[in-house]
Order: C-alpha cells, then sequence, then structure tokens
C-alpha cells in the first residue's frame, strides 16, 4: 500500500492561476500505469494538490475573510476543476482513477481533519481501483470552514490503510536548506527523522508561488510527525518532474531518492 502526492507545484503553474502542465500530468499517470503493470498487487491511493487552482481563488474571493461563504464556494469549485483535469488524463492513460470528493464527507474541528469517509476508498482499492483525493475545502465545527491539505488527508488515512510508503512528488528534488529556486546555494536534505528535524526547521523556507496551506515547512511537518506515531511507514519527498522517478518510488524496495522522512 502507497499513498502519492502530485505536488501543485508540479502538476500546475503555481504563479498563474488555474494554469495546469497537463503533459507533467500525463507523464505521471504513464508512470503510474508502468508500475502497476511490473507490480499488479501494488495497491495505490493517489492525491493532489490544488496549486494555482484552489490555492488563487482562496486569495482572489477573500477565503480568510470571516463569513465569506462565497469564497468557499469558489474555493471548492477550483480545486475540483484541477480535480476533473487529473481524473481525466489518468483515465485516457488506461489509469483506472476514482475521485473520492474530500469535501463530501470531511469533517474538521478548529482545523483538525476529525472524520472522513473510508469504506468507498476500501472498496476501490478491493477492485484494483485507484482512489483519488485532492485539496479541498472543508466544514469546520468552530471556525466554520477550512481547508484541507492533501498531506492533512493522507494523515489521517494511514491510520487506517496503513501504507508502507508515502510519496510526495512536487518540483524540487526534495528538502532544501533555502528556496532553490531562487537559491543556488540551498542543500538537498537527504534525510529528516523526529531527532534532528528541530535543528533543521529553521532552514526550512515555504513552498515556490501561493500556498494558502503552509508550503514547505507544513508538509514536512506533518509527515515528521505521521513517522512519529506509525514509525514502519516511510516518507520520501521527490521532483516529479524527474525522469522516471514515480516508478522507481513505487516499485524500488530500496528507493532513496530525494529527501527520505523516518522514524530514525
Amino acid at each position: 500500500m502507497i499513498f502519492l502526492k502530485l505536488g501543485g507545484s508540479a502538476i500546475t503553474d503555481k504563479t498563474r492561476e488555474s494554469t495546469a502542465h497537463t503533459d507533467v500530468i500525463r507523464k505521471i499517470a504513464q508512470q503510474v500505469k508502468q508500475a502497476r503493470g511490473a507490480q499488479p498487487a501494488l495497491s495505490i491511493l493517489l492525491g493532489h494538490g490544488s496549486g494555482s487552482f484552489g490555492h488563487f481563488a482562496a486569495k482572489k474571493f477573500g477565503y480568510a475573510e470571516p463569513d465569506n461563504w462565497r469564497a468557499y464556494a469558489e474555493t471548492g469549485a477550483a480545486a475540483a476543476r484541477l480535480n476533473r483535469s487529473v481524473n481525466d488524463i489518468f483515465l485516457a492513460e488506461g489509469v483506472p482513477v476514482v475521485t473520492m470528493q474530500p469535501s463530501a464527507s470531511a469533517r474538521c474541528r478548529n482545523g483538525e481533519l476529525i472524520d472522513l469517509a473510508v469504506e468507498p476508498i476500501r472498496v476501490a482499492l478491493e477492485h484494483g481501483l485507484l482512489p483519488l483525493v485532492y485539496g479541498d475545502v472543508a466544514f469546520d465545527d468552530v471556525r466554520g470552514r477550512t481547508i484541507i491539505s492533501t498531506e492533512t488527508q493522507f494523515a489521517y488515512l494511514a491510520s487506517i490503510l496503513k501504507p508502507t510508503r508515502i510519496i510526495l512528488a512536487g518540483m524540487v528534488e526534495g528538502v532544501y536548506t533555502g528556496d532553490p529556486m531562487q537559491d543556488p546555494g540551498a542543500q538537498l536534505i537527504r534525510a529528516i527523522t523526529p531527532a534532528t528535524f528541530p535543528q533543521i526547521e529553521s532552514q526550512l523556507r515555504g513552498s515556490h508561488g501561493y500556498d494558502v496551506t503552509g508550503g514547505m515547512i507544513a508538509k514536512v511537518e506533518s509527515m515528521v510527525a505521521l513517522v512519529q506515531r506509525m514509525p514502519t511507514v516511510r516518507v520520501h519527498i521527490v521532483s516529479a518532474l524527474r525522469e522516471g522517478v514515480i516508478e522507481r518510488a513505487l516499485t524500488q524496495a530500496d528507493f532513496s531518492e530525494g529527501t527520505m522522512i523516518h522514524a530514525g
């Protein structure tokens, strides 16, 4: 069981509103198909970020303004438009994905995901389908509404579906000491554990472009907490743009590219 997230930074241009990289999505779909062909028993839960769709809509319509419910609707609709594109491309490449709209069942409390429909995901996996979740809006018992990232959903589902690996495929090779898009001296961090994370936390920078879910540091924090709870899980942060990396990550037991987050 492997969770695979396609980062918004890889599948969209996060500096331009509602701009999908359809060629990147197609290449990823082809790699997933090849991996399933090589290992027919492979079970995959897919997810993707909202990139320049959901994040731009949240800013454009003032999601941060209290009681602005139109922004909730517009942000959810934008995220769904990107999801429709991802879904259609995977199906066109012969990968049987089935979208599981997060906002249709998610319940949050003060920003924390406390409930998400799991049974439809289980049934899809049992029939060899690939459930597809994505960064979405959600109702919140305390705040009224919130945004749930794919990492948040992965963290919730991991304790139920028990993945062995989680792959986060973004635009850059892994976690760096600075923003590699702007700092040529930024160094790739090969491994992060709960013990080493406090030492490098101050070096981390947010993702390139707009991101209302907190950027790279939020992703790393979420995954460090996950491996503390589930020490058997390994998390790999890689570049979706690197040739063949997703197929290797899905099929190689000793995969070690990018940054690995583990319990230590």
